[in-house]
């Protein structure tokens, strides 16, 4: 209801209630601060870094499942190139997928910036990095992995042997099923290496015989690559006395 007031000459005056526009101002608030924490989250995921977790044992024993590490991109945006080793978050290529590619709608590509757990959100991977462009690979079953005809050492991340050799895909004109490049299939037949084509990764898990993989489903392209982790902050039931860096 509308108050009246005398003025100093004793006219009276109408004044309007201000709740109306007091409600409105604390809407307002709240939208820009929605907006606001929404840019914020954004910029520092997608130029800074972000948390993730380890659903599955096939980094182990690197990784725990429920592990949780920073992932971190600012190398990345610098230009500093993946190196042999480097363990990477990223999505998985669309062979894995079921022949889809990541969803474009709104709500998932909020999701995906933001990561915030109300949001439809897509799987990533984490992997080390065994294959850079170039590098001519072989899987050798019960021996281990060949980079240009020279047996790789990776005693200080896996004790594990592969108990497989390297699987080409079923090949099409030169091309696996997911698009990318390999040599004929007869390279499994002769024992001989697989090439890794540009702008691609060859990714394994540290649990050799318990990990979807690049030797599973081929090469990773390098736009798929979300991060590369960085620190282990807490470690599922045995937290470590401080983060561990994740650089073997």
């Amino acid at each position: 209801m509308p108050l009246e007031t005398k003025t100093t000459d004793g006219t009276a005056e109408t004044k309007k209630n201000s709740k109306p526009n007091t409600v409105q101002g604390f809407i307002r608030e709240i939208v820009e601060l929605v907006v606001v924490t929404l840019v914020l989250l954004i910029v520092i995921r997608w130029a800074l870094a972000e948390a993730r977790y380890i659903p599955s044992s096939s980094m182990e024993p690197t990784l725990q499942i429920n592990d949780r590490l920073l992932v971190e991109k600012v190398s990345g945006h610098l230009g500093k190139k993946i190196q042999r080793g480097d363990i990477l978050v990223f999505y998985p290529p669309p062979i894995e997928l079921g022949g889809q590619d990541l969803k474009n709608d709104p709500l998932t590509v909020l999701g995906r910036l933001t990561g915030l757990p109300f949001l439809p959100y897509e799987p990533a991977f984490i992997k080390r990095t065994i294959g850079l462009p170039g590098d001519h690979i072989r899987i050798q079953h019960g021996v281990g992995v060949y980079i240009n005809g020279q047996l790789l050492d990776e005693s200080n991340y896996t004790k594990e042997k592969p108990n497989y050799d390297l699987n080409v895909l079923g090949d099409i004109g030169g091309r696996s099923t997911d698009g990318g490049v390999i040599q004929p299939y007869r390279a499994k037949e002769l024992n001989e290496p697989i090439i890794v084509p540009p702008g691609h990764l060859f990714m394994m898990g540290d649990n050799r015989n318990n990990s979807e993989d690049s030797h599973v489903w081929g090469f990773l392209d390098q736009k798929r690559v979300v991060g590369r982790a960085c620190l282990l902050f807490w470690r599922h039931l045995a937290p470590p006395p401080y983060p561990q860096i994740l650089d073997e």
